[in-house]
């Protein structure tokens, strides 16, 4: 087994482990935690972030990042809004705003992969433009009178369980990514352009092409997100997911993908979105402020950052004093 894959494991082991335990003293310490109805909500009001973590995933894997994503989401739902108000059906509005979402990212790879722009600044410009079309779409105006059984699906739970309706869709979608990026050649390539774009193309990989399709995919999940955002919370706003991309990267990031490419699993990274989303659950719990929630939010994406680093640096000091101490024959 490669050793940057054996390292990114062992991370995601910890950060498993992490989640568990915070998980454990959750339900012991905390009250109201383990009640069906807060561990519905908890996972409800996660799911948003881990919807859009799986193709960010693959994105930050490939050494790219799309900022924009929230924006994108609430685009979708300010013109799911939109299109409402004009009298479309649901059945029709869905797909024009999945549609949105393709043209979205088809725009921020295309920038990227033809023109050559770095990911980031491209996608800290559609961030605004996208977010900005969305004020202009809808204004200021709030859409609640969506039909029921969509409003029911996507904030409601099986039966008497804390099992949200809309995780099994998401554990349908996990299990895709999860077997794309692990288990095919196209996952294979994704690693390989993170690790090294230009031995990647020596490899005969397309890189511009599969950018461009991680970048398509991506603006798609992201209005998908928009969607489910606005039947979750019975609300379509243009700023809807508004700072969404910060705990998407955080939770990426915390669950062991190289901010660099080339490294992590998707299963560290859902991880981490889980234990980002308990974290925030349980502050919420203890009356800590959105304010000081947001400070934590970024502590722990620089910690994501900085700590499979200084793990990394620690084991090379290791396998160096163990080479240095090694009799040589």
């Amino acid at each position: 087994m490669p050793e940057s894959l054996t390292r990114a494991i062992r991370w995601d082991t910890v950060v498993g482990a992490v989640l568990i335990v915070v998980l454990l003293l959750s339900f012991a310490t905390v009250d109201g935690f383990g009640n069906a109805f807060n561990l519905s909500f908890l996972i409800g009001s996660t799911l948003p972030i881990a919807m859009i973590a799986l193709p960010m995933t693959l994105l930050v894997v490939s050494g790219e990042i799309d900022l924009s994503v929230a924006s994108t989401a609430g685009l979708s739902g300010a013109v799911m809004g939109a299109l409402w108000n004009q009298g479309m059906t649901i059945e029709t509005i869905i797909p024009i705003c999945l549609l949105l979402g393709v043209v979205c990212g088809l725009v921020n790879g295309l920038l990227v992969t033809r023109l050559g722009l770095p990911s980031l600044a491209v996608t800290i410009g559609t961030l605004a433009a996208y977010r900005g079309i969305a004020q202009i779409v809808l204004g200021s105006d709030a859409v609640t009178d969506f039909p029921t059984q969509y409003l029911d699906f996507a904030s409601g739970r099986i039966g008497d369980t804390f099992i949200p309706y809309a995780f099994l869709p998401f554990l349908v979608l996990f299990a895709i990514a999860l077997v794309v990026l692990h288990a095919t050649p196209f996952g294979r390539s994704t690693f390989a352009i993170g690790a090294s774009e230009e031995a990647a193309r020596f490899a005969g990989i397309r890189v511009r092409r599969q950018k461009l399709i991680l970048f398509t995919v991506t603006g798609l999940m992201a209005s998908l997100t928009g969607i489910f955002w606005a039947f979750h919370y019975a609300s379509a706003r243009y700023d809807n997911a508004t700072g969404l991309e910060l705990s998407v990267i955080a939770a990426v990031l915390l669950g062991g993908i190289d901010f660099d490419g080339g490294k992590g699993t998707l299963g560290g990274a859902i991880a981490g979105v889980f234990l980002l989303g308990a974290l925030q659950n349980v502050m919420s719990l203890q009356d800590v402020s959105a304010q000081s929630q947001i400070v934590v939010t970024g502590i722990l994406l620089v910690l994501s950052v900085l700590g499979p680093r200084v793990a990394r640096q620690i084991a090379v000091a290791r396998a160096g004093r163990r080479a240095a101490s090694t009799p040589t024959s």
